[in-house]
């Protein structure tokens, strides 16, 4: 609803970021104390299983979204969906925001809570008493390093970027890719429960490290699979069709660009820029200083340029050369788009299942640890800082990173160390340092 930059100018863009933020500041807010409620009311022995009901809530959400896309996306044509079709599932959320007051206006605060409030026990400072401590800043922080990083780059991994991977890498298009991402969460989504319902019988810490562990042993050969399951072609062209960058080591950039404000213009990051884009694996190999990079494709030689010095030929050059690249990668195998006929729908969706799972292990307990690790007077506090950075950082710029040194290595899977490497430093740190909990009488110390 807001007027876009043609009408208010710079404003647009400010107002924007700015309900993003407000958003995000409600949802670090209201998450942190349904996990406490929950968790304060439910018994004992049956925290994790309680809890865990809260973990579907974000997958749900993502499944009624896609559902709701998909159905717009089916029920008009792709420009009115872009032009304004898009606002409407934004404009739906409205009825449940409304529903969402309604059922806070019912709640009353937790036993525990009422009462160290009523005996003056409650926490004035529960910001600094929670982390301007080592006792308790400690607990945080193996929260956030050994626990929350680990689950936010699996639980991203396995429904964002397993969504991205299909769409922008193996280039199945929107909707197939969003039916098949939508059946994986319908069929995992109720392991959130098991795994929640298991950790009240085994321990949290053994579920959720095992998923972080289980992920970085398989995402490779799971990512792999899925390319030969949904674009075989492009997985032929990979082996059959070397590619090779040429380039000046110092013109070549780290493309990370969360925001997606930076500009990358040397020669060398217009050709990589475009390989990765376009999927294509490339070699790297080094030229002279000053040297504008080039594209090897078996005998053929793509020139790239530098946009920065191109001045106003920038634009014409740039489409030479993205007309010639296309054509030279087109010619050597690699297709512009998944063929939906090759396409293995009932092994894509097992895949996608099984990432999904992993997410199911590493969320499906992670609330009832956190609430377990503090105290009544600072848990809110508490458990929501590690949670929320480590899902808005670590695993927030997952996709960035990904990008980044998938377009720094050339190899379209080498995105996937950074979840791996968040995953293995969560299950050291883990094993290590986070205490279990599941036993752990959260009102000792009230």
């Amino acid at each position: 609803l807001l007027p876009g930059y043609a009408s208010i100018g710079i404003a647009a863009p400010i107002l924007f970021i700015a309900c993003r933020l407000l958003q995000g500041l409600a949802l670090g807010g209201e998450y942190g104390g349904a996990a406490t409620y929950v968790a304060e009311h439910a018994p004992r022995d049956r925290r994790g299983f309680y809890t865990s009901w809260i973990q579907t809530t974000a997958t749900v959400g993502l499944f009624l979204s896609l559902l709701v896309i998909l159905g717009l996306r089916l029920s008009m044509s792709p420009e009115a969906f872009a032009a304004w079709g898009w606002r409407i599932p934004f404009l739906l959320s409205i009825i449940l925001l409304a529903v969402s007051i309604w059922i806070r206006l019912q709640l009353q605060e937790s036993p525990a809570f009422a009462r160290i409030k009523a005996e003056g026990k409650g926490s004035k400072t529960p910001l600094r008493e929670a982390f301007g401590t080592w006792k308790n800043a400690k607990i945080a922080l193996f929260a956030l390093l050994g626990g929350t990083a680990g689950q936010a780059v699996v639980w991203y991994t396995g429904q964002f970027y397993a969504l991205f991977f299909l769409t922008q890498t193996l280039k199945l298009d929107a909707t197939t890719s969003n039916i098949v991402i939508a059946a994986s969460l319908a069929i995992g989504t109720p392991f959130f429960i098991f795994f929640g319902w298991l950790s009240d019988k085994i321990g949290r810490k053994p579920i959720i490290l095992a998923g972080c562990l289980l992920a970085a042993v398989t995402y490779f050969p799971l990512f792999q699979a899925l390319t030969n399951a949904v674009n075989p072609a492009l997985q032929q062209a990979i082996k059959s069709a070397p590619v090779t960058v040429v380039a000046d080591p110092k013109e070549c950039s780290f493309q990370f660009n969360p925001t997606g404000t930076a500009s990358f213009t040397t020669s060398c990051d217009i050709a990589k820029s475009f390989l990765a884009r376009n999927s294509v694996n490339y070699s790297n190999q080094a030229a002279p200083a000053g040297t504008p990079a080039q594209i090897k494709i078996g005998d053929k030689v793509v020139m790239s340029f530098d946009k920065g010095k191109a001045g106003a030929e920038g634009a014409a050059k740039e489409r030479a050369f993205v007309t010639e690249a296309t054509a030279a990668i087109r010619a050597a195998g690699y297709p512009a788009a998944a063929d939906k006929a090759k396409v293995n729908l009932p092994l894509v969706i097992g895949i996608l299942t099984i990432l999904v799972l992993y997410v199911t292990m590493v969320y499906g307990p992670i609330a009832a640890m956190l609430v377990e690790l503090f105290p009544t007077r600072i848990r809110y506090s508490g458990m929501s800082l590690p949670y929320h950075i480590g899902n808005g950082w670590f695993g927030g710029f997952l996709p960035p990173t990904a990008f980044a040194i998938v377009a720094a290595t050339g190899d379209i899977y080498s995105g996937l160390w950074y979840p791996i490497v968040v995953a293995v430093m969560t299950f050291i740190l883990g094993l290590l340092f986070v205490p279990e909990t599941k036993d752990r009488d959260i009102y000792k110390d009230d």
